[in-house]
């Protein structure tokens, strides 16, 4: 545990703590938005908004996949889950995501023909144990899970796996912070932007967050010590009036990123509009499926009716939730209605949603 032990020096982040209350103005308020799952989870896990002092606020963003999934979607795979001789192959947090009809885990109880797999591979190796079914891969997450999708989509068209495909809902980041800073509701001091992201695109992406809207941002890494250093960060950068791209994750992120992942991304995807749970549709924001590879589409391949998706689940703040408008706290239905075992809403389903980091944590 050295190279982990290391992060998390209670000496150290005490420090860190009160360097930060000697570099900020006692008398206003900071709001710093973290979007990515990995950060919320761990400021909840290890007690950060308790060592910081009170008048810097951490707010939950767009950055958990499943979340920003929008109900459409989970119709959309629920209606390929019914059709005969099919199998979905899906990661486990999309099990209890509630669509406008029913869930994954739902039409699995009843039909037996939805899988959870833990990787792209396992939804191959499934189609290859399984020639006279139709394996249907759900593509969700952000830049960092898309490249190994894209992996698999080159793989199965090489090898000629022709029973295996995939239903695209990936989507970027970039665009979503963009939506979020001309959103009037959405009043922000900075960014501690998302690492698994970043190590893909690098930071340069960001820049027009700095250069247009003067907004501090700080992309930092997972541990304590990270988070707490990102936050004075972006601290600096306020007191200092000089917005900027700061990598505290520079052991791992680089400004120009991971070239090889951007290239497969490039070659087996294309930017499209794309819908966001609570953030409506934002241009440019999605990855489709280019025409070379289109024979893995699903959505090219099968046709299904039709569907009216409600698109809000009665009483659930989630999409507020993901614009940092609105707290887990502020839902009528939180810890009671919805819970872990019991979820109305996605931010209560995903090991990284927000609503569920409040709820184990609190």
């Amino acid at each position: 545990m050295k190279y982990v032990d290391e992060f998390r020096d209670k000496e150290r982040i005490k420090l860190l703590a009160d360097n930060i209350r000697a570099t900020l103005d006692p008398d206003r308020e900071y709001r710093f938005m973290e979007v990515c799952g990995t950060h919320t989870m761990a400021i909840a896990r290890f007690g950060l908004k308790h060592i910081l002092p009170e008048n810097i606020k951490l707010l939950s963003g767009p950055g958990c996949p499943v979340c920003v999934t929008p109900t459409s979607y989970i119709d959309k795979a629920a209606s390929y889950a019914e059709m005969a001789d099919t199998i979905i192959a899906t990661f486990g947090d999309m099990m209890k995501v509630p669509g406008s009809r029913t869930s994954l885990e739902k039409v699995r109880s009843e039909r037996g023909n939805v899988k959870s797999v833990y990787s792209t591979i396992d939804a191959l190796k499934l189609a290859s144990e399984n020639p006279d079914k139709r394996i249907i891969f759900l593509g969700v997450g952000f830049e960092t899970t898309a490249p190994t999708i894209a992996a698999a989509i080159k793989e199965a068209k090489t090898r000629g796996v022709s029973n295996f495909f995939v239903l695209c809902g990936h989507k970027i980041m970039p665009p979503a912070l963009e939506a979020l800073l001309k959103d009037k509701d959405v009043m922000l001091d900075g960014f501690i932007l998302p690492a698994h992201v970043s190590a893909i695109i690098g930071s340069r992406p960001y820049g027009f967050i700095s250069k247009e809207y003067n907004m501090a941002c700080a992309i930092t890494g997972f541990e304590p010590l990270d988070i707490m250093q990102g936050i004075y960060m972006l601290i600096k950068q306020l007191t200092d009036k000089d917005p900027k791209i700061d990598i505290q994750y520079n052991r791992v992120v680089k400004p120009s990123g991971n070239k090889l992942a951007q290239a497969i991304l490039k070659e087996v995807f294309e930017t499209v509009d794309s819908e966001w749970r609570g953030l409506g549709t934002i241009p440019g924001s999605g990855l489709a499926i280019r025409k070379k590879f289109s024979s893995i589409d699903a959505e090219k391949n099968f046709k299904i009716p039709p569907i009216k998706s409600t698109g809000k689940d009665k009483g659930c703040i989630c999409g507020e939730v993901l614009k940092g408008i609105k707290t887990p706290g502020d839902c009528r239905l939180f810890g009671k209605a919805c819970t872990p075992e019991r979820p109305v809403g996605p931010c209560m389903v995903s090991s990284e949603g927000s609503c569920s980091a409040e709820y184990l944590y609190k």
